[in-house]
């Protein structure tokens, strides 16, 4: 079991290689610490919340008995989430990194609308100036890209999804791209400082170039879903999607 406090601090040979399910308690935050504790090694996570939200973790306090009880007894099942690899070159260094949410490049602190060109496979997309660019999963459309504006992507769809930070035009929106593309993403205006966020981990810099390259991860994450769990249920009870408001 991964708890919120040490889901930060573990290393990664702290998690048994030998485990069958990994348990995470705590909020999304601490369900995305624990997968990239995990890692690669197809260990599937169940994610109790004693957070806020809890979409990634969706099982309640009240309910860890009755989930332990079904997947003691097979009613369970593993669902496998796309992750994106990411690659981020600046001023010459790079770092390899991985998401199973989003990749984020956006301005830091009160530094001025950065400039961002993006590559689809080699083909320039856009050129987007705005406060920064979503790139996310389908199980990322629900976390910073739908504050963004994005839309809500079902977990296996398969897809992309890039969706800008207060772009200043009226004519750019969000685009749904194949899992397959592999994306170039420049920020080409290096005097102003920016901030490149890998599900939630941030790496500042301060002035240069930064290019990021993401693509299709070669590994999933595996999620533990007890029996009668449903995606659709989880968009209306953690998101209040379709609930109409009655004065």
């Amino acid at each position: 079991m991964v708890s919120r406090e040490d889901a930060g601090r573990l290393a990664d040979d702290d998690v048994a290689a030998a485990a069958d399910i990994v348990l995470s308690f705590g909020g999304d935050g601490t369900f995305l610490n624990t997968a990239h504790i995990v890692g690669d090694r197809a260990i599937p996570i169940l994610g109790i919340n004693i957070g806020r939200l809890g979409f990634l973790a969706d099982i309640e306090v009240e309910q860890v008995r009755q989930a332990i009880e079904q997947i003691e007894s097979g009613k369970f099942r593993i669902e496998e989430r796309m992750a994106l690899d990411v690659r981020v070159s600046s001023d010459g260094t790079e770092n390899s990194e991985w998401a199973l949410n989003e990749v984020v490049v956006q301005r830091s602190g009160t530094a001025g609308l950065i400039l961002i060109e993006v590559s689809v496979d080699d083909t320039p997309l856009n050129t987007y100036w705005a406060d920064g660019l979503i790139v996310s999963t389908p199980t990322g459309s629900t976390a910073y890209s739908l504050s963004a504006g994005g839309p809500i992507m079902e977990p296996g769809c398969g897809s992309v999804l890039l969706t800008p930070i207060a772009a200043h035009s009226l004519t750019i929106r969000p685009i749904v791209l194949p899992e397959t593309a592999v994306l170039t993403v420049r920020v080409r205006n290096p005097e102003l400082p920016h901030v490149v966020s890998v599900d939630g981990h941030s790496m500042v810099v301060d002035r240069g170039e930064t290019t990021l390259t993401i693509g299709r991860a070669s590994h999933t994450v595996h999620l533990v879903k007890t029996e009668g769990s449903n995606y659709y249920e989880t968009l209306r009870n953690k998101l209040m999607w379709g609930v109409r408001k009655v004065d």
